[in-house]
């Protein structure tokens, strides 16, 4: 993997919403059809140690605690995996939710205006907040709400969704500010939206 790039240090009083998902060379982002190894989880949870929450849906929420909360997720694991799984265990996270009445695991609900809820976290002091999943970046992409987007591209074709952002109403135009190689083939790109949400 080459040297990762120091990430961009934003001014205003905001911290950055920072997205990452992985998707195959054909546009899938199923997790089920990744390549997952464990240079890829060290970079994973880099990039979740380098924000002071995580932001999830309420499907991307019960995929991980399933996944990763003790003790039900321990066991079966690859080893490479256990410092990743650390790192999302003890993350503070935040979960947009209608349908859930209630969240523990080091989380808190998020409910009404999905903007001026965003906003708020946005505007707490911090280091960034950081988000994965499919449904919730669709929205948060069209409020005009993501500062960063990272695509890890697998090196594999599966011929069917789903796809990211389907449905989206408007372009959305990037600038890459990185890349990364890792020895698997997957490739990292990270963009910023190129009109930017950061001018005082």
């Amino acid at each position: 993997m080459v040297e990762r790039p120091p990430r961009r240090r934003y001014s205003c009083g905001v911290r950055p919403l920072r997205y990452s998902i992985n998707v195959t060379l054909d546009g899938c982002c199923d997790h089920r059809v990744g390549i997952a190894d464990e240079e890829l989880h060290r970079h994973a949870a880099a990039n979740i140690a380098q924000a002071d929450a995580l932001l999830f849906g309420r499907v991307t929420y019960e995929m991980m605690e399933a996944a990763f909360r003790p003790p039900a997720g321990t066991g079966g694991r690859p080893e490479g995996m256990e410092p990743f799984a650390r790192t999302i265990d003890a993350a503070k996270k935040y979960v947009v939710s209608s349908a859930l009445d209630r969240v523990d695991w080091n989380a808190a609900l998020v409910r009404g205006d999905l903007a001026k809820a965003v906003q708020q976290l946005k505007r707490e002091s911090g280091k960034g907040l950081f988000m994965g999943g499919v449904k919730l970046p669709l929205a948060l992409a069209e409020l005009g709400l993501i500062d960063e987007y990272e695509f890890v591209v697998r090196p594999r074709v599966v011929g069917h969704g789903p796809t990211l952002f389907a449905g989206l109403s408007k372009y959305v135009d990037l600038t890459l500010v990185s890349r990364l190689e890792f020895g698997s083939g997957a490739v990292a790109m990270r963009y910023e939206p190129r009109r930017s949400h950061w001018a005082c």
